[in-house]
């Protein structure tokens, strides 16, 4: 079993079943103790922001923000540097303990020993 879960988010409001998917696994994960990284990007980039999370809907899926907080409790969530800048979103703006980090970073926790990477 991977030690660590690599975990790219692509998707938002735009496509809700897949984004959802990916947060929750990203959750259950950290619960589980598995050591998370869950990657934002393109139109999930806008969760990194105070209070975006609260907006999201979809009926029979655990909310947002409460995937938010498990995986912060126990993983990392890291914004796309290219991402935040494409939406103007600063190092201020973000929730605390998001980080904003590029490629480099996201191929180094992928390829690491012991990491599974997922992309939705």
């Amino acid at each position: 079993m991977a030690k660590k879960l690599v975990i790219k988010v692509t998707a938002g409001a735009d496509a809700p079943e897949r984004c959802s998917q990916a947060f929750t696994v990203a959750a259950v994960a950290a619960a589980s103790g598995v050591e998370v990284s869950l990657w934002l990007t393109g139109e999930s980039a806008w969760f990194a922001l105070p209070g975006r999370a609260a907006e999201f809907e979809l009926p029979h899926a655990a909310p947002l923000p409460e995937l938010i907080e498990g995986i912060r409790a126990g993983g990392r969530i890291t914004l796309c540097t290219q991402c935040a800048k494409r939406r103007d979103i600063e190092e201020k703006d973000v929730l605390e303990g998001v980080r904003i980090a590029g490629a480099q970073v996201f191929v180094s926790e992928a390829m690491a020993d012991g990491a599974q990477a997922l992309v939705y």
